[in-house]
């Protein structure tokens, strides 16, 4: 008999591989040593983060208050940590795209001149869908549009206004969870994410039922919320799924009332008021749902050693292990092939995979009638699907998704060896694909957009202001002569992209 929802083992599933590919620990290791030696800039370098933003001319800019808090700030950042809790999709768990979430929030402080200066936020941003090689993260200063300014109409000329979504979004936020970035205060991870209690189950009938959701969790959690932003009560709205949402509203006796989000036209969840509709306040996914760690380590799917030393240290206290033991790739042996009726050896020899128990005379003339369209010798047949398509392909494509080529190129060379010719196939169309998807990448932190020939993704353009209606038009485009377009099947935004 099942006791797992399916949806659940395939969640728990998607989050193993990503723990598997997503952060590799030779990312966690150099990213650490570099921040314990005071070297953040070249901790978030180890950690594949661009910085939008220049320490130096922060007092200039925004003060000296606000620079030295900013500063304090990125000492304390775990670039590593913060690229293992940003939010992912699925099927292949990258990193959400189009995301700009809020890292901490920095108001009360002086601008130049002495004036108090609005809010100011310190935001990490992802790239859109079609320059998403790398899986890069950058850091930036968001401080809103100028007063009276829509932020939809605003345009500025730093790399963000590239991004189709530069301001933070109210889901996804990180500034009242800083122990999801902030190396000082990981330990926190235990008593926010209820690892000293077992999971419970709501109490409302239209609350969402079985593991996955941090039920016991939501009071407090959207208490932290109400008091963050400055106020007394009132509902919390909490997205389940596209289609399910519901209301939270803490209660003076510590307990929660939960009732379905009223829908239908208008803001979704909005409370009627005095003043008309007022959309309540989002409580952020890390919230929502019950750390996958932890989850992970309940069903035993996963070690300490296989998670990032911070949450291991965090979840499971007094331990002290090793970087990702057992994850990284191993030189192998020499492999066995049935040829000509015996049991024949392939492995490196000079960075090159060579039959063994074959003479030098003996392959010069399998060469010759090979080019002369012969049939090669089962050991040669062995080293061309090597070459094409080898056993490790799917953990070589899995490694160069998330943006770990160092990784794909040492599993490649430990199978291939360090000095092979790759031949027309699967490995090689992978590794092509994603040197082009990096030059995507380029291009767009360049503020560039590709034009490139009909097989590689084109942004859309963006949206210019109409000067006689005030409102953001679409760029027509004029059907040229040129390359045929691209499939239909080739998409520049997946369906489980950001919709905002």
């Amino acid at each position: 008999m099942m006791t797992t929802p399916v949806r659940e083992d395939t969640r728990l599933s998607l989050w193993r591989r990503v723990r598997a590919y997503a952060v590799p620990p030779t990312m966690i290791e150099t990213a650490t040593a570099r921040r314990l030696a005071g070297d953040w800039a070249g901790a978030c370098a180890a950690a594949g983060v661009d910085l939008d933003l220049t320490p130096r001319t922060l007092a200039r800019t925004h003060g000296t208050e606000l620079a030295a808090r900013v500063r304090a700030d990125l000492r304390r950042l775990a670039p590593d940590l913060l690229r293992w809790h940003l939010p992912r999709t699925a099927p292949d768990g990258l990193l959400r795209p189009g995301l700009t979430l809020t890292l901490a929030v920095y108001d009360g402080h002086q601008g130049p001149g002495g004036r108090e200066a609005r809010p100011v936020h310190l935001v990490a941003r992802t790239a859109p869908a079609w320059a998403d090689a790398g899986q890069r993260i950058s850091l930036a200063l968001w401080d809103g549009p100028p007063a009276g300014t829509p932020p939809r109409r605003w345009r500025t000329d730093d790399p963000a206004a590239a991004h189709p979504h530069p301001h933070p979004s109210t889901r996804f936020r990180l500034d009242l969870h800083r122990h999801l970035w902030d190396a000082t205060r990981a330990a926190e991870l235990r008593a926010r994410s209820g690892a000293d209690r077992r999971p419970a189950l709501p109490a409302a009938p239209d609350a969402p039922p079985g593991p996955g959701w941090a039920v016991d969790r939501w009071a407090a959690e959207a208490r932290l919320l109400l008091a963050a932003d400055g106020t007394a009560a009132g509902p919390v709205l909490v997205r389940l799924a596209a289609r399910h949402r519901l209301l939270v509203t803490p209660q003076p006796d510590g307990g929660v009332r939960t009732e379905p989000a009223p829908t239908g036209r208008g803001r979704p969840g909005a409370v009627r008021g005095d003043r008309g509709d007022r959309r309540p306040a989002v409580l952020p996914d890390a919230a929502v749902w019950t750390p996958p760690d932890l989850e992970l380590l309940r069903a035993g799917l996963v070690t300490p050693d296989d998670l990032h030393p911070l949450v291991a240290e965090a979840l499971v206290p007094g331990h002290r292990g090793a970087l990702g033991t057992g994850r990284e790739p191993s030189e192998s042996g020499p492999r066995f092939v049935e040829c000509q009726g015996r049991r024949h050896r392939i492995g490196l020899v000079d960075g090159v995979l060579t039959p063994l128990d074959h003479d030098p005379a003996e392959l010069r003339r399998e060469a010759l009638l090979v080019a002369l369209s012969g049939t090669p010798l089962p050991c040669l047949r062995a080293i061309d699907e090597a070459h094409r398509v080898p056993e490790g392909l799917s953990g070589v494509r899995e490694r160069l998704a998330h943006g770990d080529t160092a990784g794909a190129l040492a599993v490649v060379e430990t199978l291939l060896g360090p000095d092979a010719t790759l031949r027309d196939g699967p490995l090689r169309r992978a590794l092509e694909r994603a040197a082009e998807r990096k030059v995507l990448h380029g291009l767009y932190r360049a503020g560039l957009r590709a034009t490139g020939p009909g097989a590689v993704p084109e942004p859309p353009p963006a949206a210019a202001p109409d000067p006689d209606h005030g409102r953001p038009r679409r760029t027509r485009r004029l059907r040229t002569t040129g390359p045929a377009p691209r499939p239909l099947d080739r998409r520049d935004h997946p369906r489980h992209a950001l919709a905002r």
